[in-house]
């Protein structure tokens, strides 16, 4: 059973007592002892057994708690119980227990260790907020500690001055990320698991990230299974071994920086821009002024915020936002207002079916007065051509209205997981130059009353909004969306539909050649293009051009 939900909070605190560590008669010493100390705080907790002599202590809670500080409780009780394997909630999504009924894996079942009725009237009513913070209260010390050894360890001066990778990658392969987090690995390839964990260390290295990353990544339970490799050194050896295996990664890669791509184990990634692609847009250009067409696709991006109220009234409405926003972003990636990203590209920036995407676009540019305008039908290997297009009923207001500070987004990956409500009312107090209240959202957002409040439930359990003092809600910086995209492992969804798009534009271009003497061009020149690597247009053109639009 999983014990965190999609939300990543928990319902209830799973302790597992490991015999494996310090045998039986430490288990039944440890679990006696967080009984009395449980009692004594006013909880009420269900028991059961294994066939091994582990022991599984559940304690229910009334209001769901983060990940976060599940996981920094069960941590501080690890100081106090030796033999308390705190891994299942150091993991967000692999975090799981076998609990009472199931059949373990030496034989048997697990036991409950107290009579069905009293552990249903614990789950009927489970511990109240008064008590789990009377229970945080008593761990304050431990919990503190714990985090500091995560969140605020100070590295060694080894580590600060760790030696620095030739960055040879876009990001990791997707092997070596399935690998860091599962641990799992094909053992004709790697004979041992330091092989195995030597494998990461130099993708990460060739994919520009440090030490101190792939450190914070091993502690904060992001990587499990690279840590897990490094599980039969003592705790205060563990950091010292990653970093002698990093000195070897750097000095592999600076040997074999001018080996060829697929010789080294970090490959180049398969987002990455194809070569052909300044060609393609020098010959596909339209326009010659990026400054202007810049400047015009931000007055575009007016007329879609006045033209918005329309999406939003079903679930169609919010994928069509979330498209145009696409071709958006597409346009200021070529600085043109003419866009020929394929639907399989718009897609990946979506994270729609491609099917899908083709339906949207086609109901786009029937509307009266659209947004995008079909220029020319796609042929071959060219995707159609559209135009950003300003419709005449609300042009002179997207003239006159200010530019929006900010870059446009597609669908960035984490709310690939969160959900297209939360991804807009994360725009939403984005771009707000101040905190906006709940009421205020409903009409920022373009989202209903309901997806309102489930999003804003979502983003703050997540740690990305907070509400202040006067009940407003903002933009918590300090925590990366990227980071919650690799510990949702959606990055990896990502890679999945890239690699399907891949194998689907392979059959293409082999159905197209054997139908034709010659085709000008096997691929769309922007069909690849990596969108999660992209950062909008330049700043000095949007600061500049801002000032310059608000002077006039």
């Amino acid at each position: 059973m999983r014990i965190f939900g999609k939300d990543g909070a928990c319902a209830a605190i799973f302790l597992d007592f490991d015999s494996s560590t310090g045998g039986v008669d430490w288990v039944e010493a440890d679990v006696k002892a967080l009984q009395t100390w449980l009692y004594s705080c006013g909880a009420r907790w269900i028991e059961d057994y294994s066939p091994n002599g582990g022991r599984h202590v559940y304690v229910p809670l009334e209001r769901r708690v983060s990940f976060s500080e599940a996981r920094d409780f069960v941590e501080a009780l690890g100081t106090r119980y030796r033999s308390l394997d705190k891994t299942p909630h150091q993991n967000l999504n692999h975090g799981c227990m076998r609990v009472p009924g199931s059949p373990h894996k030496r034989g048997g079942h697990q036991e409950l260790a107290m009579s069905l009725n009293m552990a249903y009237d614990v789950l009927r009513r489970p511990n109240s907020p008064a008590v789990w913070a009377t229970l945080n209260a008593e761990l304050a010390s431990e919990i503190a500690a714990a985090r500091a050894m995560r969140l605020e360890q100070s590295f060694t001066p080894s580590t600060a001055d760790a030696p620095k990778a030739p960055h040879l990658t876009g990001r990791m392969s997707r092997a070596m990320q399935q690998l860091a987090v599962t641990g799992l690995y094909d053992a004709n390839r790697y004979g041992t698991d330091s092989e195995a964990r030597q494998a990461v260390i130099v993708g990460a290295a060739a994919a520009g990230l440090e030490l101190t990353d792939v450190e914070r990544r091993m502690l904060q339970g992001v990587w499990p299974g690279l840590a897990s490799f490094y599980a039969r050194y003592s705790s205060r050896d563990r950091m010292q071994a990653l970093r002698r295996d990093w000195a070897e990664a750097v000095s592999y890669l600076h040997k074999n920086q001018g080996s060829k791509s697929g010789k080294n184990n970090a490959r180049i990634s398969p987002t990455s821009q194809p070569s052909t692609q300044g060609q393609g847009l020098k010959e596909n250009s339209v326009v010659t002024d990026p400054d202007a067409e810049h400047r015009f696709i931000r007055t575009w991006r007016n007329a879609l915020r006045l033209k918005e109220p329309r999406y939003q009234d079903s679930r169609n409405g919010l994928a069509r936002r979330m498209i145009l926003r696409a071709l958006g972003e597409a346009a200021h990636m070529t600085a043109s207002r003419f866009v020929e990203f394929g639907v399989r590209s718009v897609a990946v920036a979506t994270g729609l079916d491609h099917t899908t995407v083709a339906g949207h676009l086609r109901a786009l540019r029937s509307e009266k007065d659209p947004l995008v305008t079909l220029v020319e039908q796609g042929r071959g290997t060219k995707g159609d051509l559209y135009m950003l297009t300003i419709p005449e009923d609300v042009k002179p207001a997207a003239e006159d209205l200010s530019w929006r500070k900010g870059k446009i987004h597609a669908l960035r990956p984490v709310f690939r997981e969160l959900g297209l409500p939360a991804a807009f009312v994360y725009e939403a107090l984005e771009h707000s130059p101040e905190p906006l209240r709940t009421v205020d959202l409903i009409q920022a957002a373009g989202v209903s009353r309901t997806a309102l409040r489930e999003a804003l439930e979502i983003l703050a359990a997540w740690n990305l909004i907070a509400r202040d003092k006067g009940r407003a809600w903002s933009i918590v910086a300090t925590t990366s969306l990227k980071d919650l995209a690799e510990r949702f492992g959606v990055l990896e969804a990502v890679a999945v539909q890239l690699q399907k798009y891949k194998d689907d534009r392979t059959v293409w271009k082999e159905w197209l050649s054997k139908r034709a003497h010659s085709v000008a061009e096997l691929l769309s020149p922007t069909d690849d293009y990596p969108w999660h690597t992209y950062e909008g247009p330049p700043d000095e053109v949007t600061l500049s051009h801002l000032a310059f639009n608000q002077a006039a």
